[in-house]
């Protein structure tokens, strides 16, 4: 019973492994097209994740340069404004005012506009006092609408004043209903904090507009975005009325602005956008882009190894090829060689005393050995074929003649199969043609050959010769087993044996028909064959006739190329 077990498990691996031999290809190809399919739907999904984070953190990159320009005004406007306008109470008698003064004129504070202190006395109301931030000895004297602007802006703390109440934490305030005169403001309270006047800055829009935002902007785009990536990204400043103040390029591209707004200058609107693709477009073109060269790569990657799974495959194809070629000719030589061993063996012992008998006894002995001639021909013309050095030697001869001294040669095999040939000869005599004498013979001997290993029952071969166009016609016709119309093309092949039917049965070296069409090509001719299952093939082969009269260059003409060099076509001879 244990012995069986092993024999049934020895057998299921023998034919497993005849499977895999036998489907290598396939074999590999889903071996390979299974893990890279993988690895690019993973890539696909890693990179689905990374479009969505890309569009993510370039939005968020946006923001927080949005968030740090805007932090850099405030942080500005509100160090300028503590600075200038820190007043105590003190500040506010007429000596303090005239102290001020002074101070106001050296801070050179090109951010103020001017400068002003209100002072709220309840007996006369308030009084407001302009100062210039540049210089010391000038008072500033304000617009109308600039004298208008402040007294709305301090009208509140005003009337807190006058009503006693009090600030515990007094702190900056910005006053922007008049775009054009923007105040900060900071109110002054005594011991009991209790509201008594109030210092204020009017910023300077010009030089907002013209110096500081230009800078500020630059500096946070060198600080969030690299040098090669700041092209592609343009800031631009609008007023409270939509009109455009300022930007870093020519604003063109893509209309996805994300905005904020400015501290000090709530209408203004500070907005960023791609000039060539918005956050979305890039991440969508960089998924595209390596989604396809991961496609790309494992699509030739895939296509590398089905190359090479192909041409290990043929290799494996040929050499089982090589290895059948070498036993079919081993077959092909012992045959001829026993049988002129066996009748040399009967004339040597002298058992034959019938001189009929031994004329008979000769014929075959004669005929193995122009049997055996021709293949170890075929065997050596191909080995000169594949290395390139077979030459062919060309002179005018009559294919009537070349034709009826071949039949004659193969007289004694065709008797010895009991087959009859029957030639007709072309209707008018074929012009001279400038062949190989020896070659043709050997081409035709293929063909004689091939027909009388393929009859079968049939008995019968037609050899015709005749004219078509420009080329002589030489056809060979068995009415015998037939090939499979799939495998025409296939026969001319080196080595190639149809793998089916009767046609596998007849041992052969497969190089026959592959020597003919060699042949053929290197006259400037071809063979073709037609031929169906069970009715039988015709092989004719095509040589022209028309040749230059004494044309002697073309003597030792050089062989056709390589037959591995063009696409093989063989048969079973």
């Amino acid at each position: 019973m244990y012995n069986r077990g092993v024999s049934a498990i020895g057998a299921k691996a023998a034919r497993l492994r005849a499977f895999f031999k036998r489907h290598l290809l396939w074999v590999g190809f889903f071996a390979v097209i299974i893990p890279l399919i993988s690895i690019v739907i993973l890539q696909y999904w890693s990179l689905s994740k990374l479009e969505k984070t890309s569009t993510v953190a370039e939005k968020v990159w946006m923001k927080n340069y949005l968030s740090d320009v805007s932090k850099e005004v405030k942080y500005f406007y509100q160090t300028s404004a503590e600075q200038l306008l820190n007043t105590p109470a003190s500040g506010l008698t007429p000596e303090g005012i005239e102290k001020r003064r002074s101070l106001f004129g050296k801070c050179d504070a090109e951010e103020a506009k001017f400068l002003f202190i209100a002072v709220f006395n309840k007996p006369s109301g308030s009084t407001v006092h302009f100062f210039h931030p540049r210089e010391t000895k000038e008072t500033y004297h304000p617009t109308v609408s600039e004298a208008r602007a402040v007294n709305v802006a301090v009208a509140p703390f005003k009337l807190l004043s006058h009503e006693g109440g009090e600030l515990r934490h007094p702190a900056l305030s910005v006053d922007d209903h008049d775009p054009e005169n923007r105040i900060i403001l900071k109110p002054v309270t005594d011991e009991s904090r209790k509201v008594i006047g109030v210092t204020g800055m009017t910023i300077s829009a010009s030089y907002f507009r013209e110096t500081y935002l230009p800078r500020v902007l630059q500096s946070s785009l060198q600080k969030f975005f690299p040098a090669d990536a700041q092209e592609n990204v343009i800031v631009t400043v609008k007023d409270g009325g939509g009109q455009m103040v300022m930007s870093t390029q020519p604003v063109r591209g893509q209309d996805n602005e994300t905005m904020t707004n400015l501290p000090y200058f709530s209408d203004w609107r500070l907005g960023i956008r791609s000039r060539h693709m918005t956050p979305e477009q890039w991440a969508r073109w960089n998924f595209n882009v390596n989604l396809t060269l991961s496609i790309l790569m494992a699509v030739a990657v895939m296509g590398g190894i089905i190359l090479a799974l192909r041409t290990a495959a043929r290799e494996m194809k040929l050499s089982q090829m090589k290895t059948d070629f070498v036993s079919n000719v081993s077959h092909e030589l012992r045959t001829p060689l026993s049988s002129i061993r066996v009748f040399g063996e009967f004339l040597k012992l002298g058992r034959v005393k019938d001189e009929e008998k031994t004329r008979e006894y000769g014929e075959y002995i004669e005929t193995e050995s122009r049997r055996l001639t021709q293949l170890i021909n075929n065997i050596l013309d191909f080995s000169k074929i594949e290395s390139n050095r077979k030459t062919y030697h060309f002179e005018r001869a009559s294919l009537e003649e070349i034709v009826a001294a071949t039949l004659k040669t193969f007289d004694a095999q065709l008797k010895q199969h009991g087959i009859a040939v029957s030639f007709e000869p072309p209707p008018a005599p074929l012009p001279p043609a400038l062949i190989d004498a020896d070659a043709l013979a050997q081409a035709f001997m293929n063909l004689l050959d091939n027909a009388v290993k393929y009859s079968g029952p049939a008995k019968e071969i037609e050899v015709r010769l005749g004219r078509k166009d420009k080329f002589a016609a030489l056809s060979v016709t068995d009415h015998g087993i037939g090939i499979p119309r799939e495998e025409h093309e296939k026969i001319f092949e080196k080595f190639y044996r149809v793998s089916t039917g009767l046609v596998h049965d007849v041992k052969g070296s497969g190089l026959g028909l592959s020597l003919v069409k060699h042949i053929a090509k290197a006259h400037g001719g071809r063979v073709a064959v037609e031929s169906e299952v069970g009715r039988g093939s015709a092989f004719t082969l095509y040589l022209p006739v028309e040749a230059v009269a004494g044309d002697r260059a073309e003597k030792d003409k050089p062989a056709a190329p390589n037959l591995g060099a063009d696409r093989p076509l063989t048969g079973p001879a």
